[in-house]
């Protein structure tokens, strides 16, 4: 249930837990989300398995919602998670269960302490949403400040929180070397993610590829902003769940590793190449283009996943 918006009793529960945040070295940040138009990733290196942990079975994902946010900016975020919970064929294909049913036969199941049987039963759903409306800890954040807004999401163990800053906030290293990350608290056994709504700070780097020129990429839901924040979220999501302590699937040095999605940055359909996402899905009502149907008729575009049996990017379509 969504706390009230004034910032009392939160600003006092966000400012303990950074102080307990800052004496413990449980806490770690693993992937990020890196400006994506035209970054092509180093595929040398196969993109393995390191004998870690994966978060699987029910996966409880709670909000912070930070700064202001409109419900209907919630709504698109709180419809794709509902989307992540569903079965493969609740929504006209291609969708966003069978997105992640990708994550689950690509990486899930050749888990030998998961297996098949309990990965095709991994889902994500949400738990719950906590509001941050007066921004506790300010409008500046640094990256040492998320495990603190983290923990106010009230994650439980196995589950994330989403650390989501509205497009007024300013996180260090936002739109300059990164439109997204996920870490964890290995101690606890959670994970969490923060991205940050880009429409008033770099839209062209974070929400890329909405609004391009040649030819223009629609979004979705109508919300430039929170259609990128999806992106990054299922980006981020991905690797929160197969990476989640830095000893899961990665490629690459662990500090600094390419994931299960952000291996395949800036690639959504089949034909993506640097600078163009790809053959995608266009709405005929509205010209928006999409590549994944949703919960409540929603459509969403989300990023390839690398399979590392065939090194290459699958895609919805």
């Amino acid at each position: 249930m969504e706390s009230a918006p004034s910032g009392f009793h939160l600003r006092d529960h966000v400012l303990g837990v950074f102080v307990l945040a800052l004496l413990s070295l449980a806490h770690r940040s693993t992937g990020a989300r890196r400006l994506m138009e035209l970054y092509e990733p180093d595929l040398s290196e196969r993109l393995t398995y390191h004998n870690g942990t994966v978060l699987s079975g029910d996966i409880p994902a709670s909000i912070l919602w930070y700064g202001n946010f409109t419900a209907a900016q919630k709504d698109i975020v709180s419809d794709f998670l509902a989307s992540l919970a569903a079965a493969p064929g609740a929504y006209p294909s291609p969708s966003v269960p069978q997105w992640w049913s990708s994550i689950l036969r690509l990486y899930l199941s050749k888990v030998e302490a998961v297996g098949k049987k309990e990965a095709e039963k991994t889902r994500v759903f949400l738990s719950g949403n906590f509001s941050d409306e007066g921004c506790s800890l300010g409008r500046s954040l640094t990256l040492s400040q998320l495990p603190a807004l983290a923990a106010a999401a009230k994650p439980v163990k196995g589950g994330v929180a989403l650390v989501l800053t509205a497009q007024d906030v300013a996180v260090e290293g936002f739109c300059m070397s990164r439109c997204g990350m996920h870490g964890s608290d290995a101690k606890a056994g959670t994970a969490y993610v923060w991205v940050g709504n880009s429409a008033a700070q770099c839209p062209a780097q974070c929400a890329w590829p909405f609004k391009q020129e040649e030819p223009p990429v629609v979004p979705p839901n109508g919300d430039l902003g929170m259609d990128g924040l999806v992106i990054n979220v299922a980006s981020m999501l991905a690797g929160a769940v197969t990476n989640p302590f830095g000893d899961g699937f990665y490629q690459g040095e662990r500090q600094a590793p390419l994931e299960a999605a952000t291996a395949c940055q800036g690639v959504y359909g089949t034909g993506a190449y640097p600078g163009n996402a790809g053959k995608l899905l266009i709405d005929k009502v509205t010209g928006a283009s999409y590549n994944a149907h949703g919960a409540r008729g929603r459509k969403h575009l989300l990023p390839a996943l690398f399979d590392p049996l065939s090194s290459g990017c699958a895609t919805l379509i």
